[in-house]
């Protein structure tokens, strides 16, 4: 069974008892414990069930790799699932629940799964699921849907907090095992800043477990020293508890800090998003030790030689009284040395090489009383809910048994792999090591900066070298690499000497035993919570599944939330063996960011509540709330949708804005808009290219009607441009586009056009804009005083700048209704006052405020599109009628190629109409307009949807606006649309311009 040992446990306080519950059940352990030491401290085996077959999963590993240990943990508003156990530090009073069973952890009826087995092979969901058909609705998905995942979403509000952080360092250092610290202080040295990420609570890695000397000193002191000389440097930076998540291009880096998980009533954030733009990534994040592919792998007891070493050495928890050590390499030997010193029995050493001397590590095992088997392997592992014992065979044979051993832990070591998913984030490549069989970074093919030259440095066992003298030279050569390629000159000093270890060269061992049978072969697992076998990657192989990444999906191997840290090497070797290829013509899958998962909690960071998407209001936003103002939400910001008045319905209020608005004088509250200045030598190229017509002919004090298309030709934005001066543009955009216009703008000044003398400001929020509307709009503006708005100064689609009511303005003389008027832009901060005084003047002439439903009604009676209506991403300028703001003179713009495209000059396209229903009635929204005759599918076929529909008090009728086929031709037609209540409704194709259609009321 396993316990508490009474001696050991470096990392521990034994003094500070620890009380925490796993499933209900009561137990006991100490400050300084994880909770799978704890759990294995309180003889807790069994942790889990796998996924498709619920079988018994226990602790594998002690790291960031464990696959098995996944637990729900806290509750209400601290539940989370999937939390790995063995990287929980344990505080008292933790609570956490296993997953993925039903009743219980001890017996889950999901097991009959692991009994129909062989019914349920790699893939078999892609042939069982698809007939009958009908079932597949009824039957298969709710039943899957059911099955998904393997904890329980949180119910209830989170109630920790998160932040982010932003940091600039010249070295970033990943990993504070004994390479970082040492590549570390090797950087510093030069004066650069550097900054240190652990992502455990202790520095330097496994050095203190597995000791050794540096220096004459031992390893852990020699730690200690040089963390404490880092502390003490002002150019360095320490962070524990802290992953590097991902690297990114141009030195940009991802780090998770968990702050609060160790001590939840630690004031503060929980959890730390930093982010990170480092001068040079240097990358030390250590090795993980590889599992053996053997019958009954999977039986809880069955760990890492590495996390048996970790939980008796760092914590005093022994695993098992009687440990079996399989391996095919030497460090597993340094296992079997800390169970005898502990004091447990290590009844045997299988080792599956044959070598013709012995390392220092085998001789001191033996001289230890430890029996060693050389040549040997598991055949099998004896068991269920634990390990009972193993059946011993030959590694060369076909696993025919020569003993049983009883024993209730069998340690594994297939060898390391470096941690390269950093290395490969940025696209580092890799090179294949016979010699340690793993793949370990090509320092010549490293990840490239914006300067051309690589910017990822890998140190240590992240680059392949695995003995402690080897790494500490590696590390220091790292170090002075890396502050030199951030611009400082590096100050060499001798890596500190280690005693070398001796270790004879290991033997890839990839099926225990070589000849293996299939009934073997099919209790051999690879990825311990997908449930895939060795058996089910050779069976995608023979199903022609020879791509590495069609394997991982076929098989589901890798996918799980470990992301094939411990199963990818042995899947790869397994499918190159089934393919008779060599293990780098398969390759490997990609990494991909994060390195392990991080709290959906730390990626919105304080972005949650009241603040997660945090509201725009207009400087008026106080006066419309008192009036009566119904919001919409537009954007970001919210605007009023009517002004209600007592008594009044909503639609009434919309009705009476209308027609004041055409009567007299409307107010409108148009300072959402987006404005955005272009300005620099190669503005007028600039926006030549962005907008769809000419721009640079543009006279200053003039304003022009644009369109603007993406690169695929489809319409993403339209709005009025006004030319400053020479060499300065003001662009409007719609409410919602002025962020992404911004940005559409800075990426291809980025990316494309970086040599153009031209920068872009969004002064969107710099501005209060009123639109002033109505017959009486230049009455209004003229009681005001100040500057000359007659229609010979100030003429239609002019712009000039001066005073009004004692209010220095910009006014626009513009017409989004089609009516007389005036748009008004004034500082923000005078918004309010400059709105007062209109209403103040304007109160006689009928001043009204109108919200964005009359807007759309004005626009729409006279036939003005609008961004999101009559556009879904898929329609073009050509669709709307809106040629005339295409320029033939210019030799391109964005969008023009690809409107050239066959399907974009279709002439079946659908084209913009105004449709008038025959009995006034509106037309619903999105309604389409059905032929004759059925598609395909049995569904009628359709020739037009509506685009924008409303009741206009104007016409005293619905009017609506679509697009049609072929609808510019057909005039008069008439078309039907169905309605949700199995209606129909009539409407008469019509010209889109329902008002004013010589345009007379805005020249005025």
């Amino acid at each position: 069974m396993s316990t508490r040992l009474a001696t050991g446990g470096r990392l521990l306080s034994k003094d500070k008892a620890l009380s925490f519950t796993f499933n209900g059940r009561r137990l006991r352990g100490f400050s300084g414990d994880t909770l799978a030491s704890a759990l294995l401290a309180n003889d807790q085996m069994l942790v889990g069930r796998s996924f498709k077959y619920h079988r018994p999963r226990g602790i594998v590993a002690s790291g960031a790799e464990e696959p098995n240990g996944l637990v729900n943990m806290g509750e209400g508003g601290r539940f989370e699932p999937n939390q790995r156990i063995t990287t929980t530090e344990l505080f008292d009073g933790l609570t956490a629940t296993s997953q993925n069973h039903w009743p219980s952890l001890d017996f889950d009826v999901g097991a009959i799964n692991s009994k129909l087995a062989r019914f349920l092979p790699a893939g078999f969901y892609y042939k069982m699921f698809i007939h009958p058909r009908p079932l597949w609705k009824h039957v298969y998905e709710p039943i899957i849907r059911r099955s998904a995942g393997l904890g329980r979403a949180p119910t209830a509000p989170d109630a920790d907090t998160y932040e982010h952080f932003h940091a600039f360092c010249d070295v970033l250092v990943i990993g504070g095992g004994v390479a970082g610290l040492q590549a570390a202080k090797a950087a510093a040295r030069s004066g650069a800043r550097v900054l240190v990420l652990e992502q455990t609570p202790h520095w330097g890695g496994r050095a203190p477990v597995d000791g050794g000397t540096v220096d004459g000193k031992p390893v852990d002191k020699f730690v200690e020293e040089l963390v404490s000389e880092l502390a003490d440097m002002p150019n360095v930076t320490l962070r524990n508890r802290t992953m590097g998540a991902g690297v990114y291009d141009h030195g940009y880096v991802l780090g998770y800090e968990q702050l609060g998980d160790h001590a939840p009533e630690k004031p503060g954030p929980r959890h730390r998003l930093w982010r990170i733009r480092a001068g040079h990534v240097l990358t030390a994040t250590g090795a993980i030790e590889r599992p053996l592919p053997f019958a009954g792998n999977d039986v809880p007891g069955v760990m890492l030689a590495s996390a048996v070493r970790d939980y008796v050495v760092n914590y005093g928890v022994s695993p098992g009284d009687r440990t079996v050590v399989v391996t095919n390499n030497d460090n597993a030997y340094l296992t079997a040395i800390a169970l005898k010193y502990a004091g447990l029995s290590v009844p045997a050493i299988l080792d599956a090489r044959v070598l013709p001397t012995d390392s220092p590590a085998m001789e001191q095992a033996k001289a230890l009383g430890i029996r060693v088997l050389m040549g040997h392997a598991v055949s099998s592992v004896k068991g269920g809910k634990r390990v009972t014992g193993v059946a011993v065979c030959s590694q060369s044979g076909e696993g025919a048994v020569l003993e049983e051993i009883a024993c209730d832990v069998v340690a594994m070591s297939g060898g390391w792999s470096p941690v390269v998913h950093l290395w490969s984030h940025c696209g580092g490549k890799l090179l294949w090591d016979e010699t340690q069989a793993h793949f370990r970074p090509d320092v010549d093919k490293a990840p490239i900066g914006a300067d051309g030259h690589g910017f990822v440095t890998p140190a240590g066992c992240a680059n392949g070298v695995m003995q402690l003298d080897a790494i500490l030279a590696d590390a220091v050569q790292a170090g002075e690499i890396a502050c030199a390629a951030a611009g400082f000159r590096a100050r060499h000093s001798d890596a500190p000497t280690a005693e070398p270890s001796g270790e004879t060269p290991m033997t890839p061992v990839w099926m225990m035993p070589q000849g293996a049978g299939i009934k073997l072969r099919s209790k051999a697992w690879l990825d311990y919570q997908n449930d895939v076998k060795v058996s089910d990657v050779q069976l995608a192989a023979q199903e022609g599944f020879e791509s590495v990444e069609h394997a991982k999906r076929y098989t589901t191997l890798g996918m799980a939330t470990d992301q094939g840290k411990l199963s990818n090497i042995n899947g790869l070797a397994t499918l190159a063996a089934a393919r008779n290829v060599a293990i780098p013509q398969v390759g490997t899958t990609t990494f991909r960011p994060p390195y392990t998962p991080i709290s959906m909690g730390a990626i919105g960071g304080e972005a949650r509540g009241d603040v997660f998407q945090p509201l725009r209001r207009t400087p008026m936003h106080d006066w419309h709330a008192a009036n009566g103002a119904e919001w919409e939400p537009v954007g970001h910001w919210r605007r009023p949708y009517a002004y209600r008045r007592s008594g009044e319905s909503t639609h009434e209020a919309v009705m009476r804005e209308v027609r004041n608005t055409r009567d007299k004088l409307g107010l409108l509250d148009a300072s959402t808009l987006g404005k955005i200045v272009v300005k620099g030598p190669d503005a007028p190229r600039f926006l030549d290219m962005l907008y769809t017509n000419m721009m640079s002919t543009l006279k200053p004090g003039k304003c022009r009607y644009g369109l603007m298309c993406s690169e695929n030709g489809f319409l993403i934005d339209d709005g009025v441009v006004a030319r400053i001066d020479d060499d300065t543009f003001l662009c409007h955009t719609t409410t919602g586009g002025a962020e992404r216009i911004h940005q559409h703008m800075e990426e291809w000044l980025q990316t494309e056009w970086w040599d153009w003398k031209v920068h872009v400001a969004n002064v969107t929020e710099q501005y209060a804009q009123i639109a002033v509307v109505g017959p009486n709009a230049r009455t209004a503006l003229e009681r005001l005083g100040g500057m000359d708005v007659g229609k010979d100064a100030l003429g239609f689609m002019d712009w000039a700048e001066g005073t009004l009511g004692g209010f220095a303005v910009r006014v626009y003389r513009i017409s989004f209704s089609g009516e007389l008027s005036y748009e008004i832009a004034v500082d923000a901060s005078h918004g309010q006052a400059f709105w007062d005084a209109l209403m103040v003047v304007g109160a006689d002439l009928g001043a009204m405020p109108y919200g964005t439903e009359c807007l759309h009604i004005l626009r729409a009676e006279k036939g003005f599109i609008m961004i999101g209506d009559e556009t879904d991403g898929t329609v073009i300028p050509q669709d709307l009628g809106l040629d005339w703001a295409i320029s033939k003179k210019k030799e391109d713009y964005l969008g023009k190629r690809a409107q050239a495209r066959s399907h974009m000059a279709d002439p079946t396209r659908w084209k913009l109409v105004g449709l008038e229903t025959e009995d006034g009635s509106v037309l619903p929204d999105g309604a389409y307009a059905v032929a004759a005759g059925e598609n395909a599918n049995g569904q009628r076929n359709t020739q037009g949807r509506v685009t924008s529909t409303y009741h206009s008090p104007t016409l005293d009728r619905g009017i609506a606006m679509g697009l049609v086929l072929h609808g510019p031709d057909r005039m008069g037609e008439v078309l039907e649309f169905p309605r949700l209540d199995g209606t129909t409704v009539k409407a008469k194709i019509v010209s889109p311009v329902f008002y004013d259609p010589q345009g007379e009321k805005q020249n005025v």
